[in-house]
């Protein structure tokens, strides 16, 4: 299933789940996808820099694919195809479509500098692609050192009629939305559905904004959900008030590093995936951040029931 510029809502960053041995844990892959659906997500992406995608071969990217467009129902799923080299995005980009992938997400690599190799990379992206198929360009300098201004958001997206979506997660990045808003309302920048990530740290006023929903990984997509559906309906304090008691715990899963495996932690908690585990090299959660995000959730869980998860759950069975 295809998406477009018309794309709002949540559309949830999956993790990787593995077992302790490394390999991919496909039951709790499974487990996950069905959680994202019920939980009432538009879609989800999958192969991102959270699905830990540079860790996995060829063979099990494909797998994951595979098992997440049969999970979900016909819900758009987009899939992430940054690679070193444009032959194998090319490669991962037709597979993922044929296989009946929505759309690629394609993030820029970290040695770009100026506007002029920012827009010429993805004009290549484009080609090696081919145009027919939807992309979402990935704007995260955080972590990728490559900065995007609006006007060079704005380009790309003229000179690419197939790119139909901004995964936003500049920081502080509030006032690229408004400028690009505005580009859109003065005639010089066509429809574009904006996304928003960093773990939806700054998702209450994005919406405001003018964002359209979110495209993250936090352990609560409900709470994105909710935020989201709230803003629309302009229950401002009710959407601000839900968010400010998730707000401790999504500071803390946004510790770079680290980040990760609190998030699965949360998961594997939840009864969602087996194991905390990422594919080395990767962190570990310590005994003493358990606790930390055990008396987080605990907080958490006075204003929002979904957090009062008790002791640890297993996704067994």
């Amino acid at each position: 299933m295809t998406f477009g510029t018309n794309a709002k809502g949540v559309y949830a960053i999956a993790t990787t789940p593995f077992l302790e041995d490394g390999s991919i844990d496909f039951n709790s892959m499974d487990k996950l996808t069905d959680f994202y659906q019920e939980s009432g997500c538009t879609g989800i992406t999958i192969l991102g820099i959270m699905g830990e995608a540079p860790k996995l071969e060829p063979e099990e990217s494909i797998g994951l694919v595979k098992r997440a467009v049969a999970k979900m129902g016909g819900k758009p799923i987009i899939v992430g195809v940054s690679a070193p080299g444009f032959a194998a995005m090319r490669s991962l980009a037709r597979q993922v479509m044929d296989l009946g992938a929505g759309g690629v997400m394609i993030a820029p690599p970290t040695n770009l500098r100026t506007d002029d190799q920012i827009t010429g990379y993805y004009a290549q992206a484009v080609e090696a692609i081919g145009a027919d198929i939807p992309f979402v360009i990935q704007d995260y300098p955080l972590t990728l050192s490559v900065v995007f201004t609006p006007a060079v958001i704005r380009k790309i997206v003229m000179d690419n009629p197939n790119c139909v979506m901004l995964k936003h997660e500049d920081w502080p990045g509030l006032e690229k939305i408004t400028t690009l808003r505005g580009f859109q309302k003065d005639g010089s920048l066509r429809p574009l559905s904006i996304l928003c990530g960093n773990g939806g740290t700054f998702l209450d006023f994005e919406m405001e904004r003018g964002a359209d929903g979110a495209m993250t990984g936090y352990a609560f997509p409900e709470l994105l959900i909710d935020v989201v559906n709230l803003s629309k309906a302009g229950k401002r304090d009710a959407a601000h008030d839900l968010f400010d008691a998730h707000l401790p715990l999504i500071r803390y899963e946004q510790q770079p590093g680290v980040g990760l495996t609190v998030r699965k932690y949360v998961l594997q908690k939840r009864g969602i995936i087996a194991s905390s585990a990422q594919r080395k090299p990767g962190a570990t959660i310590t005994a003493t951040a358990k606790a930390e995000v055990e008396y987080l959730l605990s907080r958490v869980a006075r204003v929002d029931k979904r957090a009062n998860l008790g002791p640890q759950s297993s996704a067994a069975g």
